[in-house]
């Protein structure tokens, strides 16, 4: 037995020097890739506090995952309980060299109390991996990725946990000097017990304690090598991943410095343009296919999945590493938009309504959109190539800077008989609206600029407006990839706004909030914006604006996604439906809040032909009609403007009002 013991030690040694060279050489390898892209990116690691306490709520939380229930539950199982087994591995893969060494030996209550712990949580990762099988084999969810690579990683994880009980089991029916395992296994216990372990001789003891052992080491050393180049990898890239997502939810795009004479190329063409922070995105994935089943494109039967995009071009990029990584010949290299691959073709980037839905559930806080909306800026600038219908809605930009190309100088034409003043009549204004191209342009936008200004008048509310001074906001243009011309309108809004120095800005229009609130102040403007859901409730708090008790029915509230999952505004919205209409909650929809179905009309997608699959604004008003309501409230003009198309399609008459129109009749 003593040369037995002998020949482990050695064999133990050799193979964990093996097991952990490949691994350090696989993960350098990872490494080495991720600082080798040549895209970059402005990231100071700030607010260190937050982000530690983020890693608890997150990644020892699992606060995202547990957002789907019963999944999340069973991931809850398998990451604790593989956790809780982990400390026992590295003792036995100690001992397998130092045969004496024992952690009971040192302090035997507190490993007990450990044992017993981990011995009840390992029968529950055997509990969550059954469910798993269960929805790879039965349920089968398109969403999710059931490949040869899952059921490994399920037959690894399986195999480790299963020999950790029979290790116990073994070493119950063993003398232990140390510990009385009798009192601390209970799972490993019922195990010995019901396969008689006890009726064995001390020889055949001994054998299954050893066989168990070797099976339980080789399996974590197989799996630990298997790792780096599997769908596992988020094991080590999602704590790091977590650790440097934006810790605000409201975000600015990233913005190009098109006025560098040095870049090669603007946007994201190719992997080896990624930054750093987009490959640890892709390491980090798990593939669990929950962006999948949120994404409105890939619900109304688009090509785009957010799932098999970050997961393909994970692969792309692995299978152009040693290129890459050496830094030449980089246009060998394929571009990533390419006509015959579906999962990165022109159609799955401009089928992106910008929700955020997939960034919103990711477990492993992936910005999908970063890479999207970079790869149709490259498109746009470097290529010249975008759906054949923003050629007009891109010269109406560059001559009228609205969509439609109406007359700028008509901007203000909405309130021609409202006496609503200009800055340059009133330069000292408590509050700048900013109306925005539809607020100015559309009928229906138009009657929606109409109310929240008869609003202000009512509250005595001192404002006034930009008229033919103010240009797009820049928002449709900058998600469409046309950074240059967003750069131009932004930074002609910019000057405007820097020369009056408004205190405050309002907007109806969430995209007009979203991008003065948070993308402005990259070009030296920034300022105090409210949207109008937020400010009109204030003003009802204090008194400020009286409400007459008119009774609407009962109101369903569409969501908008750059109010809410951009920028979290969920509580005011049904607030103010609530107060301005005899306290009745509203009635919400199946998909509401940061579930919430877009409308369609994000990403400028509002002026983009929807030939692929069902039309996502028609899904979305059926969503509303099914909840029976009198009316459908709403508090973005573009929003507005689907809902009613897509009620229409339906056949159905219910009514769709935005917020501002409804408090304006509710208002004395």
């Amino acid at each position: 037995m003593e040369t037995y013991f002998i020949i482990k030690s050695i064999l133990m040694a050799v193979l964990l020097a093996a097991g952990f060279t490949v691994f350090f050489i696989r993960v350098r390898k990872l490494v080495r890739l991720m600082l080798s892209v040549k895209g970059k990116i402005e990231f100071k690691p700030d607010r260190i506090q937050e982000r530690i306490k983020v890693l608890f709520t997150d990644i020892l939380g699992q606060s995202k995952v547990r957002r789907k229930r019963i999944p999340g539950l069973a991931h809850m199982l398998i990451f604790f309980g593989f956790l809780a087994v982990q400390p026992h591995s590295i003792e036995l893969m100690v001992q397998g060299i130092f045969h004496d060494f024992s952690v009971a030996h040192y302090l035997p209550n507190l490993f007990g109390l450990y044992l017993k712990t981990a011995d009840t949580l390992a029968f529950f990762v055997l509990i969550g991996l059954g469910f798993g099988l269960y929805r790879r084999i039965i349920l089968k969810p398109d969403y999710l990725t059931n490949g040869m690579d899952a059921k490994l990683i399920i037959l690894f994880t399986s195999v480790i946990i299963i020999s950790f009980h029979f290790y116990n089991g073994f070493h119950l029916v063993l003398p232990d000097p140390d510990l009385d395992l009798a009192k601390y296994l209970t799972v490993s216990a019922a195990l010995a017990s019901g396969l008689n372990f006890s009726a064995l001789s001390e020889t055949g003891r001994v054998a299954g304690l050893e066989i168990s052992y070797w099976i339980h080491i080789l399996t974590i050393i197989g799996f630990m090598i298997y790792i780096p180049g599997s769908k596992h990898l988020h094991l080590l890239a999602a704590i790091p991943n977590v650790f440097f997502k934006p810790l605000d939810v409201e975000k600015p795009m990233i913005k190009t410095d098109i006025d560098d004479e040095e870049s090669e190329s603007f946007g994201l063409g190719r992997v080896s343009e990624l930054n750093w922070k987009n490959v640890l995105d892709l390491y980090a994935c798990t593939e669990c296919g929950r962006c999948q089943e949120r994404c409105p494109a890939n619900i109304t039967g688009k090509s785009l999945s957010p799932k098999e995009l970050i997961s393909h071009l994970k692969h792309e990029l692995l299978d152009h590493a040693d290129t890459i990584i050496k830094g030449k010949d980089l246009e060998s290299v394929p571009l990533m938009i390419r006509e015959e691959e579906s999962f990165m073709s022109p159609s799955t980037i401009w089928s992106c309504t910008t929700c955020r839905a997939c960034e919103d559930i990711c477990p492993v806080n992936i910005q999908h959109l970063d890479i999207i909306l970079e790869a149709r800026k490259y498109q746009v600038l470097m290529e010249a190539k975008f759906p054949p219908e923003m050629q007009e809605t891109f010269a109406n930009f560059e001559n009228q800077s609205n969509p439609w190309g109406f007359s700028a100088d008509t901007r203000a034409d909405w309130c021609r008989d409202m006496d609503v003043p200009l800055m340059t009549d009133n330069p000292d204004a408590d509050l700048l609206y900013f109306v925005g191209c539809s607020g100015s342009f559309d009928d229906h936008g138009m009657k929606i600029s109409r109310a929240i200004a008869g609003i202000l008048q009512k509250a005595d509310i001192n404002f006034a407006i930009l008229g033919p001074e103010e240009k797009c906001n820049g928002d449709m243009a900058r998600r469409c990839g046309n950074e240059y011309l967003a750069q131009m309108m932004i930074r002609e809004n910019v000057e405007t706004l820097n020369r009056y120095k408004p205190k405050k800005i309002l907007t109806g229009c969430p995209h007009c909030y979203n991008i003065i609130k948070n993308e402005y102040p990259q070009f030296g403007a920034n300022y105090d914006v409210v949207h109008q859901i937020d400010f009109f409730c204030r003003l009802i708090k204090e008194g400020r604006l009286k409400i007459n008790g008119q009774n609407f029915g009962n109101i369903t509230f569409h969501d908008s996604c750059y109010l809410g999952r951009w920028n979290k505004i969920y509580d005011s919205s049904r607030q103010l439906i609530s107060m301005i209409n005899q306290g009745k909650p509203v009635i919400e929809m199946a998909n509401t809040r940061d579930n919430a179905m877009c409308c369609g009309a994000g990403g400028a997608r509002m002026f983009m032909e929807e030939t692929i699959g069902r039309r996502i604004n028609n899904e979305r008003a059926k969503q509303a009609m099914a909840t029976k309501a009198d009316m459908v409230a709403a508090a973005c003009p573009f929003c507005i403007t689907m809902l009613r198309d897509g009620i229409a399609d339906n056949g159905g008459d219910m009514p769709v009002k935005d917020v501002a129109q409804i408090l304006d009749l509710a208002s004395l």
